[in-house]
C-alpha cells in the first residue's frame, strides 16, 4: 500500500475521528474508519489499525471494540467532558451578562459541540 500524503499524522487524525464521529451510540467499522482516514490523505489497513488502536489506548483514549452482528465496531467510550456537560458550560457562558458576545463566539468555536454526527 502506498503511503498517504499525511501518513505521519495518522494517529492524530485517528484520534480526531474517534473524538468527533464516535460515542457509545455511534460506532464505526474498520472500513468506515479507513474511509475517514483516506479523506485526510492517510492510508491504513486492518493490521496497522489494530496497532494504532493499541497506541491510542496506551496514550489514554478509551477506545472500545464490540461485536455488532457480523461486524466489529469501535468507538471512544469516555471523554474528559460528556456532551451534556459541555452544553451546560456553553449555556452558562452565554447567560453570563459580563462576558462579551465576541468572547462567547470564540469559546463556542473552541469547544465545537457537534449537533449531529455524520
Amino acid at each position: 500500500m502506498a503511503k498517504g500524503i499525511n501518513q505521519k499524522l495518522k494517529l492524530l487524525y485517528l484520534a480526531k475521528i474517534f473524538m468527533e464521529k464516535t460515542d457509545e451510540h455511534h460506532a464505526l467499522t474498520l472500513s468506515e474508519i479507513t474511509r475517514h482516514l483516506n479523506a485526510y490523505g492517510v492510508n491504513a489497513n486492518r493490521k496497522t489499525l489494530y496497532l494504532d488502536f493499541e497506541e491510542l489506548r496506551h496514550y489514554g483514549l478509551d477506545i472500545v471494540s464490540e461485536q455488532y452482528g457480523k461486524s466489529v465496531v469501535y468507538y471512544l467510550a469516555s471523554r474528559n467532558f460528556e456532551l451534556a456537560e459541555l452544553k451546560l458550560l456553553v449555556d452558562s457562558v452565554q447567560a453570563a451578562k459580563f462576558i462579551t458576545e465576541k468572547k462567547i463566539k470564540r469559546s463556542d468555536q473552541k469547544i465545537r459541540i457537534p449537533d449531529q454526527r455524520t
